[in-house]
């Protein structure tokens, strides 16, 4: 039998007793239980003594005083003696030459050698228990040091990215604030675990030179967004918007994000609307709403698909969800 049990480190008092009981009754002699113990790797200065007593005096002293006087010195040093307390134990449990036992005793060892067997196999189960309950505590606070190093890393990216985003605001000239407007909420999209593809044009088959210009992309939930910004000094009109479906309408599934600084006209979120009736999936977003997702930490990924499932069911393209701390 292999021990495994945690109480070979150091024998409880029950396990203690049923030793003292059980080792006198495997061995004939009172120098048979010296040489038990000596089997098991007990070096001669824990028993030296005692086999001295013996030789002067062998009534001077039993086999259960012999045997508890050993366990009590093993048990005394509990690193010291780690092998030799297992390997006590692994003897007992494995014992089956019962023969070897005094007549009288055979039946009573055998009761003794089953009762020990039982304990080992009691504790070890226990004691697998308290290894598994051990290793999930373990994963678990393994995962939670892991989620707060996680969230770490995306307060310190977030906050990087706000501080970029309200730099912007100190930018006069229009084309460079326009670009970095691209990087930052790219940036902010991609923290929060959507894909991009960073602005591009397309230019003509016949020299036509660029004939669209797309601000970005992004994939939520496995569509495809068109993305159009615009950082103007009065809301977006229905021109504007206009022009951003058009090259939604190109594509094979129409959906498109327009992004503004400045809000958005009536008849700008009209022609919006008109978008969504045509089968588009459009959503309009506003300065107003990154600065609540950024103060706020929300998770974009689930603000814009309410802003989606707005437009979808109630044909609503400027819908500004309530939403709680991501983190």
């Amino acid at each position: 039998m292999e021990i495994h049990t945690t109480e070979t480190f150091h024998y409880p008092p029950e396990l203690f007793e049923l030793l003292i009981q059980t080792i006198p009754l495997l061995c004939k002699g009172k120098k048979d239980v010296i040489l038990f113990f000596r089997g098991a790797g007990v070096t001669d200065s824990l028993y030296v003594d005692l086999a001295n007593k013996i030789e002067v005096d062998k009534n001077s002293i039993s086999k259960y005083e012999i045997t508890r006087t050993l366990l009590t010195r093993l048990n005394e040093h509990t690193d010291l003696y780690l092998s030799q307390r297992r390997e006590l134990l692994k003897r007992i449990s494995e014992f089956e030459t019962f023969t070897n036992c005094w007549p009288k005793d055979q039946f009573s060892a055998k009761g003794y050698v089953a009762e020990v067997r039982k304990v080992i196999q009691t504790k070890d189960a226990f004691t697998r228990m308290e290894q598994e309950r051990e290793k999930e505590l373990a994963k678990h606070r393994a995962a939670q040091l892991k989620k707060a190093n996680e969230i770490k890393i995306y307060r310190e990216k977030l906050d990087n990215i706000k501080n970029q985003f309200y730099s912007l605001f100190q930018i006069k000239n229009a084309q460079e604030r326009g670009k970095k407007l691209e990087t930052v909420l790219n940036s902010l999209f991609e923290v929060n675990g959507i894909l991009i593809r960073d602005a591009f044009t397309l230019t003509g088959d016949t020299n036509e030179g660029i004939i669209e210009q797309i601000d970005g992309v992004v994939e939520i939930d496995n569509q495809i967004y068109l993305v159009e910004m615009k950082w103007l000094n009065k809301p977006v009109s229905n021109q504007d918007v206009h022009q951003h479906l058009g090259r939604v309408f190109s594509r094979p599934r129409p959906n498109g994000i327009f992004i503004s600084a400045s809000g958005f006209t009536d008849s700008a979120i009209i022609a919006a609307k008109e978008g969504i009736i045509r089968n588009a999936i459009f959503i309009l977003m506003d300065f107003e709403e990154f600065i609540n997702i950024l103060e706020n930490e929300l998770n974009i990924v689930l603000y814009v698909r309410d802003k989606i499932l707005k437009a979808l069911i109630e044909k609503d393209p400027y819908h500004k969800p309530i939403m709680e701390k991501n983190i």
